[in-house]
C-alpha cells in the first residue's frame, strides 16, 4: 500500500462524497425532503449536527478507499474497480431499504436513495481508481489503467 497516495485518495474521496451528497440531498431530493418535513430534524438541528455528518462522510470515504487500496488497486483493472464499487453501492443501498422498512418514508424516496447510493459508489470508485497509485504496480500499462 502506498501511504502518501492513500492519504491523497482518501481526501479526494471525502470531497467526492461531500459533493455528491450535496447534489443528491441538497439539490435533487430537497423538494421531497420539504414535502416530508415532519419526518426530519429542523434545518437548525441538522446544521448543529453538521460536524458529525462530515465525520460520517469522511469515514465512508476512508473505509471505501482503504478497502480499495487493500483489495482492488494492485490489479489496476477498471472492471474490477467497478465491480467493487457496485458491490459497495449495493451494500449501502441495503441500508436504505432497511430505513424504508422501519421509518414511514415514501417508497419513491427510498428508491431514489437506493439509486443514488449505487451511482455515488460507482463515481467514487472511478475517481479513487484514477487517484490512488499502488506502491508497486506489476500490471502497469495493462488495459483498464
Amino acid at each position: 500500500m502506498n501511504p502518501k497516495s492513500l492519504l491523497i485518495a482518501i481526501i479526494v474521496a471525502f470531497v467526492t462524497v461531500w459533493a455528491t451528497d450535496f447534489l443528491i440531498h441538497g439539490l435533487w431530493l430537497s423538494g421531497t425532503y420539504h414535502a416530508t418535513a415532519s419526518l426530519w430534524r429542523t434545518e437548525t438541528e441538522m446544521m448543529a449536527k453538521m460536524p458529525l455528518m462530515l465525520l460520517a462522510q469522511f469515514l465512508v470515504a476512508a473505509a471505501f478507499t482503504i478497502i480499495f487500496a487493500s483489495c482492488v488497486a494492485e490489479k489496476r483493472c477498471m472492471s474490477c474497480t467497478l465491480k467493487y464499487s457496485a458491490s459497495m453501492g449495493i451494500f449501502s443501498a441495503a441500508g436504505q431499504f432497511m430505513m424504508y422498512c422501519v421509518q414511514p418514508l415514501p417508497f419513491g424516496l427510498a428508491m431514489k436513495w437506493v439509486l443514488a447510493a449505487i451511482v455515488q459508489a460507482l463515481v467514487l470508485g472511478f475517481i479513487v481508481h484514477k487517484v490512488y497509485k499502488p506502491a508497486s504496480s506489476p500490471t502497469a500499462g495493462a488495459a483498464g489503467k
